[in-house]
């Protein structure tokens, strides 16, 4: 402000010097009205004295003419360029007057009406802020300075809401909405901060809010960005995805935020199977329990390492095993569970037929379809919950 400061003070000078400069012309005057009475006395001294030494004898009538001429040549010459006599003396106390009212009446008004705020704050927005904090308080200077400034407004709003204040910002939000009208991004963000100011609860007013800016404007970002949050946080999936990709449709393809927002609409979608997986009725799998061994006249006849293969088969229905397992001699006897989850193929499974036969086979070679020992066992029901025993005690043939 020193600059300033200065400027001022030399404007100041030179509209005093419109003041002074007649005053000082004003003595000047007066000394040549002072110097013009005095030969004027001296002149009327000067014909006395003719006069005396006419009246003596010492001047003739001629030279007393003269004499009188002279002093009159003499009295003109002195007196001519000087300016007439002024009558007045009024103007110069107005003069002295005016010239010190116009520098305190001129700081008093200018510090009433003039602008010494905006011009600093014009110099602070200059300097780059240190933090924060720093272009917070610049800012509510600002609109202090500027009340009316709606566009001051909106960046102390935003600047409330980076400092986590939404309640200061919504306050800001609605003065600037005020000043600059309803438009569609100023009534989203608004929106926004009182949603966070009322502790993430979608009140009616924030409804309203989003609603009409995107009744203006469908692709205003912020308030589908909202809308997202709100439907994510009540756990509403299905339209946290709708509000996010109208987002995502409508932001740039080189946006930051993308990534983040493509992230949210991939946990909503998760989210939303997970419940739709638990809600789904559990479809209820058969399996049978088989305790299986080989039968002791075969003992010396098999390998340890003899493939066994357990599988059931449809009483009325393909060939194909509906279920199989595999395990070698070594491990009789065992325990097995055949279920769906060990169907060759998904059709062809335990649930799929109501009657199966069991069959358990041992195959030096490997293949499930030859062996050279064989154990069956009667007919059942493929959801019965008994163990079965199979013995392997006959010759495949």
């Amino acid at each position: 402000m020193i600059d300033f400061w200065m400027a001022t003070g030399l404007l100041l000078v030179v509209a005093l010097s419109f003041l002074l400069i007649p005053l000082l012309r004003g003595h000047r005057a007066q000394r040549e009205e002072d110097r013009t009475v005095l030969n004027v006395a001296l002149y009327q001294e000067r014909l006395s004295e003719l006069q005396v030494q006419h009246e003596q004898g010492v001047l003739s009538v001629a030279q007393l003419q003269a004499a009188r001429a002279e002093a009159a040549r003499e009295l003109l010459a002195d007196t001519e360029g000087a300016e007439p006599a002024r009558t007045s003396r009024l103007g110069k106390p107005l003069l002295v007057l005016a010239a010190l009212l116009v520098p305190v009446l001129g700081l008093a008004g200018y510090l009433q009406l003039g602008a010494s705020d905006r011009v600093e704050l014009s110099r602070e927005f200059a300097r780059p802020p240190t933090s924060l904090a720093d272009m917070t308080q610049r800012l509510e200077r600002s609109v202090q300075a500027q009340p009316d400034s709606a566009e001051n407004l909106y960046f102390l709003a935003r600047s409330y809401m980076a400092q986590n204040r939404p309640g200061d910002a919504a306050q800001m939000f609605e003065r600037s909405v005020a000043l600059a009208g309803r438009q569609p991004e100023l009534l989203g963000q608004w929106a926004q901060a009182l949603y966070f100011a009322s502790g993430k609860h979608f009140t009616p007013h924030v409804q309203a809010l989003t609603d009409e800016a995107l009744q203006a404007d469908p692709k205003e970002v912020t308030s589908l960005g909202l809308l997202g949050i709100a439907a994510f946080e009540t756990q509403r999936y299905q339209a946290a995805v709708d509000y996010w990709s109208r987002l995502l449709a409508a932001l740039p393809a080189d946006d930051a935020s993308r990534s983040a927002l493509e992230g949210g609409i991939a946990r909503a979608r998760e989210n939303l199977a997970k419940r739709v997986a638990n809600a789904a009725p559990a479809v209820k799998t058969k399996s049978i329990k088989i305790h299986v061994e080989l039968a002791a006249a075969l003992q010396g006849k098999v390998r340890p390492n003899d493939s066994v293969f357990i599988f059931a088969r449809a009483i009325n229905g393909p060939a194909a095993p509906l279920a199989v397992k595999r395990i070698t001699v070594a491990d009789l006897p065992a325990d097995v569970e055949l279920s769906d989850a060990d169907a060759m193929m998904p059709q062809l499974n335990l649930s799929n037929f109501a009657q199966v036969q069991l069959v358990v086979r041992v195959s030096r070679t490997g293949q499930p379809t030859t062996g050279e020992w064989v154990g069956r066992s009667q007919p059942l029901a493929s959801d019965s919950g008994v163990q079965q025993a199979l013995i392997i005690d006959s010759p495949d043939n």
